[in-house]
């Protein structure tokens, strides 16, 4: 463990050490140690539902290694990785990762983020997605960082500002979409046909045909 580093709760060194041994040869113990009490401290400011935490950090943080991981070329890629960010990452951007996940039939890896993340998904775009069966009980929002960036082959913006960081190189997009917080059902309806028709573009640019 490293010095003077303590564990809020006993299920993250037992993470910890999981995710260590997961990535061994990759990253030291003390990077992986590191990694997951970042992780679990970013969620822990905006996470509504503390129940979960440990489970989201797990998620999160093992995201995050292996963005690392691939940034640094330490272990391979076999499909694009897309990055959405948005600013709250509670809807345009989760409807974006459902939609390229579904549409793409695993032929994609998609990230999403939030450059000031909500606590909670916004149920009118939870509800606007299960009217297309699109489930996103797995989904949270999370805090945007450097490595989820650099991993991704295309970074898709949707009103984020200046938050995301830029490396040369790296492709970014941006799609210029009306925030679905506040508005009606109808709207948001309006917004996620948009991001549907957006995706299905971005999948034809990377190669991909889209799934019926």
């Amino acid at each position: 463990m490293l010095p003077g580093l303590t564990y809020p709760e006993e299920s993250l060194r037992r993470l910890a050490a999981d995710l260590a041994e997961q990535f061994h040869g990759v990253f030291a113990a003390e990077t992986v140690e590191r990694y997951v009490l970042e992780s679990y401290t970013g969620l822990l400011r905006t996470s509504s539902v503390k129940a979960h935490l440990t489970t989201r950090t797990a998620h999160f943080a093992r995201e995050r290694l292996t963005a690392l991981a691939q940034a640094k070329g330490a272990i391979g890629r076999s499909v694009p990785e897309v990055l959405f960010v948005c600013e709250q990452n509670a809807g345009r951007s989760q409807m974006a990762a459902v939609f390229t996940n579904a549409l793409s039939g695993g032929s994609v890896h998609v990230r999403s983020a939030g450059s000031m993340p909500s606590s909670a998904l916004n149920p009118t775009m939870v509800a606007v997605m299960a009217e297309l069966n699109l489930s996103l009980d797995e989904a949270f929002p999370k805090p945007l960082t450097d490595d989820v960036v650099q991993a991704a082959d295309v970074v898709i913006t949707m009103g984020c500002g200046d938050a995301c960081p830029i490396y040369p190189g790296k492709r970014y997009v941006d799609w210029e979409l009306v925030d679905p917080a506040g508005q009606p059902i109808e709207e948001v309806r309006r917004i996620r046909d948009q991001i549907k028709a957006h995706v299905i573009e971005m999948l034809a640019g990377l190669g991909v045909t889209p799934v019926a």
